[in-house]
């Protein structure tokens, strides 16, 4: 008997396996790299590589992949794989990258001819176990169970932010029922396998293969015992008995692969620094770089336990970008001058300079990243590249206000094109000191924002792709984000003048870069009457903020305090016993182990049972415990999340909460906040719904008006469509949903009831998804083929609908894009490709994407015609929230007539379709009531 020598720890990475994985876990937002490569796969494995190195500390490592020559397997049988859909083209581009990062990390790859990964893996596997390895096959294949014994094991890569799973025995046999993993086999060659196109035996699919196994022993105990069967099963045994015989064979992992245990081959290895750096630098692996190179050598990896694909890397920048260098120029190898000002004679001579320019960049530097607590430190200007100046500005309030009216002239001139990144946050800033800028706008952020929507848009990012320029890290002035983290106003002017006169020049050249980019896709008209309006129209909002009940929260918390002790107390009266409801670790055992709410349940990589709340939801029906459980979290998350955390976000200075609208994140075109994330506010449950209570008026003379807009995206996709049917009931003024169930299932309009009108709204909103039979089947617990009716039937009635969903995806085919009714553009680099899924994915955002931009479009529109009209008659009312499709507004008494009728126009007129835009609206004292 051979002693285990747990020092010998091998990992046996399936390539493909994790290759694909990683590629499908970005599948709905792939990463593009600014060359137009489709990174998803080569970020994703990499991440894998660094998870398994940190994480799991193997001494032997190897990755294995399929032989490109004809298997074994295939010569047996032809058909062997032949249902498979062809590889992306974006994987098949990968595995070269892939090859080249696995050599970086002196990893050895393995293959042989004529045999499959998975043999390759099984033959070391078990000559491992020979020289005392404990081996961990890496890999989602079901089929690598029958490898599994006392020292070998399968790894399954962690899923969603999860663990990883080890399965090792007991863990296969369980999960297939059988008594040893030997009969794995068996249940293959019974049930087939459509992936690997086994064919199995007719009518026996996992079920009645773990039964007949249990039953029989093997496959060909079943053979010998076929007397004991009956029926069509009996009937199928015995015609299919060489097939089931062949599907065995075929799914039998073979052992004698012609492949050598080298025990230094194996072993980890110091990465290639060098080869690292250059392949992550064509890839633009910025971070990931960092991550790998930054540590002391061996141990240069930090990856997050279960993290296995960190999306923080990059986003996806168009392939219309310009290739950053591979060695990124930095100030001290361009010229430049950037000088700094602190006499009034230099700051005439500054002024003087501005005054002659059309265009000029412009950037402040502050002691907060909020303006409303912040102070101006300085200002920055530049009106040619590589020319810039930094003005102190005093920290006493009234003093640095002397020296920001002393450039009013400049910010108050209509006929100057003033160019800033993330102007809002300096639109803020100029307010409060007084100022009111007057320029035209042109931010470069927003710009690159509508160039590539998908895209980052910080300005390092742009500097490094449009410059092939690295600028100077904020962190070598004021230290890393944190405690320690100094503030601007601890240095002193010289010391600020470089890094700040540097953010205005890269702003200038960037603008530079932009303008024509945005005429040649375009867009200019939208971000010159959109999204550049919006900016100013968001940070008035931001300025003026929202009044919250601070007293309504402490005594709502209060109410949810005992209901959640009720609740706690409950769920333990029905699991018989006090415990921490709030451990993971003891509900997983109250729920499975002692009230047996499933046999089969899920664990953790530590061996704890998973208690989520997805898993949770689907025992929903099994155990009354389920249901106190999750409404128990819920109480628990809103008290925490909302009704504790608002109060903690209200201004000292206004009493107010300030959220921040982010106007370049979505995608869609869709704005999004965060402190607080209004978006969010929960409006679905009743105690949730009971949050915006404390959302009220600024004093006893104002009052809340909320405005949404009906039914919006169902509007706008029947005036895109142009459907006689559906465009007819919104002119009418129907019900849409009623009158689509009278048309869908033939009845008049009045015969229609709740559960067609039902059945109608999934529909109608499913559509503008593109969901088909089986999400509609799901969504109303009914089976595929009615669900399928349904469908059939509601294009049978709503053609032209069906006929523009056609013609948006063939659209998005030739051009690569689709648009909504203002041009907003979403590229769609997938919409050609040949796996189906991929392909699915694209097509869906080709449905819905000029839906949901084109209502994120009007929104803006009405935002900024409201605005406008509320300053040019000087109203006291107030815009003061959006959420969605509904804008919130602070209203003075003595206007909400006059606001209701401008919000009405504005919001209703702010596009022309030929379906109108309603807009529901109600006053209240508090956001809920208006609601």
């Amino acid at each position: 008997m051979i002693t285990k020598d747990t020092e010998k720890k091998l990992f046996l990475l399936d390539a493909f396996a994790l290759i694909f994985r990683a590629y499908y876990a970005f599948v709905r937002a792939p990463r593009i790299n600014s060359k137009g490569l489709n990174t998803s796969a080569m970020f994703g494995f990499t991440n894998t590589l660094l998870d398994i190195l940190k994480n799991e500390k193997p001494t032997h490592i190897a990755v294995v992949f399929d032989a490109p020559e004809q298997t074994l397997r295939e010569i047996d049988y032809e058909a062997y794989k032949a249902n498979r859909e062809e590889t992306p083209e974006d994987i098949k581009l990968s595995v070269p990258w892939i090859q080249k990062i696995i050599e970086s990390f002196n990893i050895p790859m393995l293959q042989a001819a004529g045999y499959e990964a998975d043999d390759v893996i099984g033959t070391l596997a078990k000559k491992a176990e020979l020289e005392g390895y404990t081996t961990y096959m890496m890999t989602s294949d079901k089929d690598y169970g029958q490898l599994v014994s006392d020292n070998i094991f399968v790894f399954r890569p962690g899923v969603a932010g999860n663990p990883p799973k080890v399965l090792g025995v007991p863990e296969v046999c369980e999960k297939f029922g059988i008594q040893h993993v030997g009969q794995v086999i068996d249940i293959l060659g019974m049930m087939g396998d459509a992936v690997d196109n086994i064919p199995g035996i007719p009518g026996i699919g996992e079920k009645t293969a773990t039964k007949l196994v249990a039953d029989f022993g093997s496959l060909e105990g079943l053979l010998q015992n076929t007397d004991k069967l009956k029926g069509k099963q009996k009937e199928n045994v015995e015609n299919f008995r060489d097939q089931a015989i062949l599907s065995k064979k075929l799914a039998t992992i073979l052992l004698d692969a012609p492949c050598e245990l080298d025990h230094e081959a194996l072993k980890v290895k110091e990465v290639n620094a060098d080869m690292v750096r250059e392949i992550f630098t064509e890839l633009e692996f910025r971070q990931l770089t960092k991550r790998v190179l930054g540590e002391e050598p061996g141990k240069p990896f930090e990856a997050k336990q279960g993290e296995l694909f960190d999306t923080s890397e990059f986003e996806s920048p168009s392939a219309k970008e310009a290739e950053p260098a591979k060695n990124l120029k930095t100030l001290n190898d361009v010229e430049h001058e950037y000088f700094l000002v602190e006499s009034e004679s230099e700051i005439n001579t500054l002024v003087t300079k501005l005054a002659s320019a059309t265009t000029f960049s412009f950037d402040t530097e502050t002691t907060d990243i909020e303006p409303i607590n912040a102070n101006l430190v300085g200002m920055s200007f530049a009106v040619k590249p590589g020319e810039a100046w930094y003005v102190a500005v005093p920290q006493d309030f009234e003093e640095g206000k002397k020296i920001v009216e002393k450039f009013r002239s400049i910010f108050e001139d209509e006929t100057k094109e003033l160019v800033g990144q993330n102007f809002k946050f300096d639109y803020k800033m100029l307010k409060k000191y007084g100022v009111l800028v007057r320029n035209k706008i042109f931010d470069t952020m927003v710009a690159h924002y509508l160039i590539n929507p998908d895209g980052k848009h910080n300005m390092d990012f742009l500097s490094e792709v449009y410059l092939s320029y690295s600028p100077v890290s904020i962190e070598t002035l004021i230290g890393k984000k944190g405690k320690s983290q100094s503030s601007m106003a601890d240095l002193s002017p010289a010391e600020i003048k470089d890094y700040a006169a540097e953010d205005a020049d890269i702003t200038l050249q960037l603008h530079n870069s932009f303008v024509p980019e945005i005429s040649k896709n375009e867009t200019k008209k939208l971000f010159d009457d959109v999204e550049i309006p919006l900016i100013t129209v968001l940070a008035d909002m931001e300025l003026e903020g929202v009044r919250i009940d601070e007293g309504f929260l402490r005594d709502y918390s209060n109410v949810l305090q005992k209901d959640i002790l009720l609740f706690e107390q409950e769920i333990c009266d029905i699991a018989g016993e006090k415990f921490n409801v709030d451990s993971p670790k003891q509900l997983g055992v109250i729920l499975f182990e002692k009230l047996k709410i499933s046999n089969d349940a899920k664990k953790t990589k530590t061996g704890q049972y998973t208690t989520n709340e997805d898993t949770l939801s689907k025992y929903a029906n099994d155990h009354p415990i389920i249901n106190k459980i999750l409404d128990y979290r819920e109480l628990r998350k809103l008290k925490s999340t909302y009704v504790d955390a608002l109060p903690e976000l209200v201004n000292k200075i206004t009493g107010r909460v300030h959220t921040n609208y982010m106007q370049t994140v979505a995608a869609t075109g869709r704005l999004s906040s965060n402190n607080p994330n209004l978006q969010n506010i929960p409006i679905r449950t009743i105690r949730g719904k009971e949050i915006r209570k404390a959302f009220i008026p600024r004093d006893s003379d104002h009052t809340i008006l909320s405005a949404d807009y009906s039914q919006v995206e169902l509007r706008i996709i029947a005036a895109l469509s142009n459907d006689e049917n559906m465009c007819e009931a919104f002119v009418m003024g129907e019900d849409i949903h009623k009158a689509t169930a009278a048309k869908v299932f033939g009845v008049d309009i009045s015969a229609v009831d709740k559960e067609m009108r039902s059945k109608a709204k999934a529909v109608n909103f499913g559509i503008i998804y593109g969901q088909g039979a089986f999400g509609l089947s799901q969504n109303l617990n009914i089976s595929r083929g009615e669900a399928k009716e349904i469908i059939d039937s509601y294009f049978r009635q709503f053609s032209s609908l069906k006929a523009y969903q056609s013609e948006n995806i063939e659209s998005a085919r030739k051009k690569g894009y689709v648009e909504t009714i203002l041009g907003r553009r979403r590229y769609l680099p997938d919409i050609n490709s040949a796996n189906a899924v991929v392909r699915g994915f694209a097509e869906r955002n080709a449905i819905n994407a000029p839906i949901q931009g084109s209502a994120a479009d009007i929104i803006k529109v009405a935002m900024i015609d409201i605005h406008r009209e509320f300053k040019e008659r000087k109203l006291q009312s107030r815009m003061i929230m959006q959420v969605h499709d509904e804008l919130v507004f602070d209203t003075h008494l003595s206007e909400v007539e006059i606001v209701k009728t401008i919000v009405r126009e504005k919001m209703s007129g702010a596009v022309k379709m030929r379906v109108p835009l309603e807009v529901d609206m109600n006053t209240g004292a508090n956001w809920l009531e208006a609601h």
